[in-house]
């Protein structure tokens, strides 16, 4: 049986990388945020023409905050944080202690693995006696990442409170519990999130993908075909094998 130490470490790399799913610090909500489009959930072709659009808006006015976090925004959907965070830095000069700049640029951080420096730039602009939520929920992924699961799932419930109903907040402590091999807590907490307002197709991705971690196939496949086209969904489903045989998971799945 697998020690869930190699698990949480294997889960780690799966949620930064994320071939089946977004990376935990993504999943924070964009709800009532500059760079509210969930540019990751777009095709491809229109994420791209919303790239290319962007990238002109901004080379026209760099410092425009809302054009910058949009433009990071789409710049991490396409796999380029270190670009997303060389312009949020650059915007950050011109608006010191802007919190949602900061979220921004933490969130590309934190997609660079630089989750100790995410942590840090989000310390600076929490405040005790009213945190935001977004912030909250971007610098638990971060601990999540660096292994400190309960002060992360602490951050959570903070969020929780400020923002109940928010699928993000569920999302990432579902990711959580996954982390540390809790799979059927995880389970738990996202269906919850599907069933909550900013649920997005990477929510429900996230779903199936633990739903296959635990060996139920053709559910897993059956969430993922109502998101993505057939040729994805396959590629999500040998991926998911793939990692379960790599675990050495087998002997953990139900088999009643």
């Amino acid at each position: 049986m697998l020690r869930v130490a190699s698990t949480s470490r294997s889960l780690r790399s799966l949620f930064l990388v994320g071939a089946a799913v977004l990376s935990l610090s993504a999943c924070a909500s964009n709800r009532g945020q500059l760079g509210a489009t969930d540019y990751a959930g777009l095709p491809a072709e229109q994420r791209q023409q919303s790239l290319a659009e962007l990238t002109g808006r901004y080379k026209a006015n760099p410092r425009d905050r809302t054009t910058v976090v949009r433009y990071a925004a789409a710049l991490r959907a396409a796999g380029q944080p270190q670009q997303a965070a060389a312009a949020l830095e650059q915007a950050m000069g011109a608006y010191p202690n802007d919190v949602e700049l900061s979220v921004a640029y933490a969130k590309a951080l934190a997609s660079m693995g630089s989750f100790e420096q995410s942590v840090a730039v989000l310390d600076r602009v929490i405040r005790p006696d009213a945190p935001d939520w977004n912030a909250l929920l971007v610098k638990g992924a971060s601990l999540d990442q660096m292994g400190r699961y309960g002060e992360a799932r602490a951050l959570y419930a903070q969020a929780g409170t400020i923002a109940p109903g928010e699928a993000g907040i569920a999302t990432n402590l579902g990711l959580s519990f996954a982390m540390t091999n809790e799979l059927p807590t995880a389970e738990q907490h996202l269906r919850r999130a599907v069933q909550m307002r900013g649920a997005t197709t990477q929510t429900r991705q996230n779903l199936a993908l633990i739903v296959g971690l635990q060996g139920r196939f053709e559910e897993s496949r059956a969430i993922y075909a109502a998101e993505l086209p057939p040729e994805q969904v396959e590629s999500n489903m040998a991926y998911v094998r793939a990692l379960l045989t790599q675990q050495n998971r087998w002997d953990m799945i139900d088999k009643g």
